[in-house]
């Protein structure tokens, strides 16, 4: 049987715990193919981003045709953008190929930074609704960044949280992971809303090593539809692997600041 092929269109991040090397290393840690398609470069570590250089949407564009012109990609995983411009691209470019054979789409739309500031102009909010939205299969949002795509304030409860996801499904993803790790308690809650909903729940670690768990679970989502599971299926997998790696995750060491999951923890754990 082939091996499953899973595609992330994301920024790189040099300290290697979100954006392309967390989606990386959680397709590799499901047993999925991962190949990439770089919108941004940041210089980043765990404890701040010193640089951001996008990259140009033709380039962007041209990554994802080589891609697609020869790999047999089976899930799109699309994480930070940039600009109107880049995402217009993408989602020609995903629209042309997807046309061709349709895969399921997860979109994790980056937006919304752990300090509370917007990192998209409203000009690229307004693109990524009109033009990606439509094309996500599953959408994972956290409370903020909901909020925003919504033009209103995160939600402060389960019912708006439901609320909110079924708004967002009404602009196109077949599903909306409404993501709870924002919210306070000690449960964690995340929402599927959709054709067959779910509500996961797990005990809130405290930890200050979570970065890039939001690219993680998205990426881990995309590595379970690229390999044939549904999506209610595919989303269970990926809470329950990426609660495993975030309690794992004191256990990795990696820098002086806000660390990463711990991607390999059932890979590494016999070491």
């Amino acid at each position: 049987m082939a091996r499953a092929i899973a595609l992330t269109i994301a920024g790189s991040d040099s300290g290697g715990g979100a954006g392309i090397q967390a989606d990386l290393k959680s397709f590799s840690a499901l047993g999925v193919y991962g190949a990439s398609v770089i919108t941004a470069i940041t210089a980043q570590n765990t404890r701040a981003v010193t640089g951001i250089e996008p990259v140009s949407a033709a380039m962007v564009a041209a990554q994802i045709d080589a891609v697609f012109d020869d790999l047999r990609v089976d899930a799109v995983k699309i994480g930070m953008v940039g600009g109107p411009d880049v995402i217009t691209n993408v989602a020609e470019r995903l629209r042309h190929y997807l046309g061709r054979r349709p895969v399921p789409v997860v979109l994790d739309p980056v937006m919304v930074a752990k300090s509370g500031d917007v990192l998209l102009p409203d000009a690229a909010i307004t693109a990524m609704v009109a033009e990606l939205l439509p094309l996500a299969t599953v959408l994972t949002p956290n409370l903020p960044e909901s909020g925003a795509l919504l033009g209103i304030g995160p939600a402060q409860s389960t019912v708006q949280m439901l609320e909110q996801g079924a708004q967002l499904s009404a602009l196109g993803p077949a599903y909306v992971l409404m993501k709870g790790g924002h919210a306070t308690g000690e449960t964690c809650t995340d929402l599927l809303v959709g054709p067959d909903p779910l509500t996961l729940t797990a005990p809130r670690v405290i930890t200050n090593n979570t970065h890039g768990t939001g690219c993680s679970l998205s990426s881990a989502i995309a590595a379970g539809l690229a390999r044939g599971l549904t999506v209610p299926s595919a989303v269970r997998q990926a809470h329950d692997w990426l609660q495993k790696a975030i309690r794992a995750a004191d256990s990795l060491d990696i820098g002086s600041g806000h660390g990463p999951v711990h991607h390999f923890h059932a890979q590494w754990a016999a070491e």
